[in-house]
C-alpha cells in the first residue's frame, strides 16, 4: 500500500513538470496559456519535442518520459469523444538504450584489496561490492532492515525483500562475501537496519575517489549505480541463467534483465574455453617454419 502511494506521489510530481513544460512551449509557441484538443496537429507534438530537446537540453529518453503522458491524454480525449482521430498518430519516439556503466571482476578484487584510513570511505566500497553481490540499489540496501536476512528453504541465508522502486519481490541468496560484510557491521547500527549508509551524494563522492586509488579508469563517473549494473553483467557473463538473474534484480519482465546481457572479452573467453580442447588436435601435423 506504501510503495503504491509512494508511486502515485511520484507520477503526480512528473505530470507536474509534464505540465510546466507543456505550459511554458505553449506561451513561447503560441504566446497563449492554453490550446483545445481540438486544434492539437503533428506538427504540435513535433515542435515540443523539438523545444525540449533544444530550449530545454534534455536528452531522448527524457524527452520520451514528458511525451508520453501528452499522447496518453490525447488517448483519454479520444475514448471520451472531445476528439475523434489521434493527430498524434505518426508521431514515434523509441527508447534509447544507455550503455550501463560496470566492473569487471577483478576490478571489484582491486576494489576489496584497498585499506582506508577513512571509515566512511571504507563503509562506502564495503556498501558498494555488497550491491554487487546482491543487485539491491542504494535505497534497498539504505533500507535494509535485520528482519528480511532469514534462513531460507535450502538452510541458506537470503535477504528476501521488495523493491523500493517497483515493490517487486527481490530474493537473493547471500554470498559468502556479502554475508562477511553484513557480520563486519553488525554491531555499528543501533536501529534494525543493517546499515549505517550516508546520503547517496556522499557514496558517490568516495567512489570517485575510491575508483582513482585502485587505478580503474572508466570513461564515465563511477557512481553507485554501477555496482547494480555489475550484479546484473557479472552474474549473466558467470552462467547464471537470465530467469534467475530477472528474479534476483526483482525485474518485472526478463526484456529489462538483457540489457544486462553484455558479450565481455572474459565471457568469449571463458567460451572458447570450454571447447578449445577440442581442436587440439587439428595442429599436431602442422610445421610452423617456412
Amino acid at each position: 500500500m506504501v510503495a503504491k502511494d509512494v508511486r502515485s506521489q511520484q507520477t503526480f510530481a512528473k505530470y507536474k513538470i509534464v505540465y510546466e513544460h507543456l505550459s511554458n512551449f505553449i506561451e513561447y509557441k503560441y504566446h497563449r496559456t492554453d490550446i483545445d484538443f481540438r486544434e492539437l496537429t503533428l506538427d504540435f507534438i513535433k515542435e515540443f519535442d523539438f523545444y525540449l530537446r533544444i530550449n530545454k537540453g534534455l536528452t531522448n529518453n527524457s524527452v520520451r518520459a514528458y511525451v508520453i503522458p501528452i499522447l496518453k491524454m490525447v488517448d483519454i480525449a479520444i475514448e471520451k469523444e472531445i476528439i475523434h482521430k489521434n493527430p498524434f498518430s505518426n508521431y514515434e519516439i523509441l527508447v534509447e538504450e544507455r550503455d550501463k556503466g560496470f566492473l569487471l571482476k577483478e576490478e571489484i578484487e582491486q576494489f576489496l584489496n584497498l585499506s582506508f584510513k577513512n571509515k566512511t570511505i571504507e563503509l562506502v566500497r564495503d556498501l558498494f561490492v555488497f550491491s554487487c553481490f546482491t543487485g539491491l540499489s542504494y535505497i534497498d540496501i539504505k533500507q535494509l532492515k535485520k528482519n528480511q536476512i532469514q534462513t531460507f528453504f535450502d538452510g541458506n541465508r537470503w535477504i528476501l525483500s521488495r523493491r523500493k522502486k517497483t515493490s517487486n519481490p527481490s530474493n537473493v541468496r547471500l554470498l559468502p562475501i556479502a554475508q562477511k560484510i553484513i557480520d563486519k557491521y553488525e554491531s555499528i547500527t543501533k536501529n534494525d537496519l543493517v546499515f549505517p549508509v550516508p546520503t547517496n551524494v556522499t557514496c558517490n563522492r568516495y567512489l570517485k575517489k575510491i575508483s582513482l586509488e585502485a587505478g580503474i579508469n572508466k570513461t564515465k563517473s563511477l557512481s553507485f549505480h554501477w555496482a547494480r549494473h555489475t550484479f546484473g553483467t557479472l552474474f549473466l557473463t558467470e552462467g547464471v541463467p537470465l530467469e534467475s538473474v530477472s528474479k534476483m534484480m526483482g525485474h518485472k519482465n526478463l526484456k529489462t534483465t538483457q540489457i544486462y546481457a553484455k558479450i565481455t572479452n572474459e565471457k568469449i573467453s571463458k567460451d572458447l574455453e570450454k571447447v578449445a580442447h577440442k581442436f587440439y588436435s587439428l595442429g599436431q601435423g602442422f610445421t610452423s617454419s617456412l
